[in-house]
């Protein structure tokens, strides 16, 4: 396969799994921002943090304004990673490579191109309609994933394709697990309170495997269990890593060559960290240390990809 070919396949994927990610803090956020006697004061701030450019001066006078926020989230263009943004250069990438993807998949990429270049959106998010806009939107991110995975064909494109995805989703969910942890700060006075955490779960859309799952009320371990190591959870970093080697495995094949074997280091090095860790001995002084750390080195194994299959830096 033309390294270009597999270049937009891997970036079609990446920017679709980074929009559905998106989509889901912001609709959460959104809707426990309403539970104000529960919630107390919620700003934007972690969500903008993650998705907006954080040095932006004007992020403190718009935090606390849902509508400015959703705007600057969803539809303004000058933000790099607003869905709009996100959902163009997706059709970009299945617009280079519709050779390669089903007719499906390129359909319903454009009929969500076509969704959020609505011109009535932003009247709709000034009139307090916001989950109006988010839930057509989210719908269409859950057909994109089925469709993709029922239509496509089991090649190298497909590797590419989930190379990209888990690779950003393992990201995600490595960024918001550490906004959560900077609101609650992990002090042991939360382990008693669910409550804390919903945040997170349902971002992650795993509150109900959660409350399904964990009998016991160290909620604390119970969570990060989940988003760090629980091989049943499609959203934690081990289930990632674990589709990461799978895919990258197949695409390597058996060839022996040095770069192969730097590549596959690097990703080892990461994968053992998890692979090995003592989820015991993360405290509120160890956590933040280690969500560093693997993030660090998923970001470095993401730019040997690139170089190694794209040819570029």
């Amino acid at each position: 396969m033309l390294s270009r070919i597999a270049d937009s396949l891997f970036w079609l994927n990446r920017y679709m799994e980074r929009a559905d990610g998106m989509l889901r803090l912001a609709a959460t956020h959104y809707i426990f921002s309403l539970d104000k006697d529960v919630n107390g004061t919620m700003t934007w701030m972690p969500v903008l943090k993650i998705f907006t450019d954080p040095d932006e001066g004007n992020l403190n006078a718009i935090e606390n304004n849902t509508e400015e926020c959703l705007k600057r989230l969803l539809l303004d263009t000058t933000n790099t990673n607003c869905l709009k943004t996100l959902v163009n250069k997706a059709r970009e990438n299945a617009r280079g490579a519709q050779d390669h993807i089903t007719k499906e998949v390129w359909e319903e990429v454009n009929q969500m191109y076509h969704l959020i270049n609505q011109p009535e959106l932003q009247q709709k998010i000034d009139s307090f309609l916001g989950l109006e806009v988010m839930e057509p939107l989210i719908k269409h991110t859950v057909l994109y994933a089925g469709i993709t995975d029922i239509t496509m064909p089991r090649g190298t494109g497909w590797c590419f394709m989930n190379l990209g995805k888990y690779i950003e989703r393992c990201l995600q969910t490595i960024e918001f697990t550490e906004r959560q942890l900077e609101l609650t700060h992990f002090t042991e006075a939360d382990t008693n309170d669910l409550l804390e955490w919903k945040y997170l779960l349902f971002s992650l859309s795993g509150y109900e495997l959660h409350v399904k799952t964990y009998r016991s009320s160290n909620y604390n371990y119970n969570v990060l269990h989940q988003v760090l190591i629980n091989e049943n959870f499609p959203h934690s970093v081990m289930y990632s890593l674990q589709r990461i080697e799978h895919y990258l495995n197949k695409i390597l094949g058996n060839h022996i060559y040095e770069e192969r074997a730097a590549l596959l280091r690097c990703f080892g090095r990461l994968f053992s960290k998890v692979r090995y860790m003592e989820l015991d001995s993360l405290n509120k002084d160890t956590v933040p240390v280690f969500f560093d750390d693997i993030k660090a080195d998923l970001v470095e194994f993401n730019q040997k990809v690139v170089q190694h299959f794209f040819s570029y830096s």
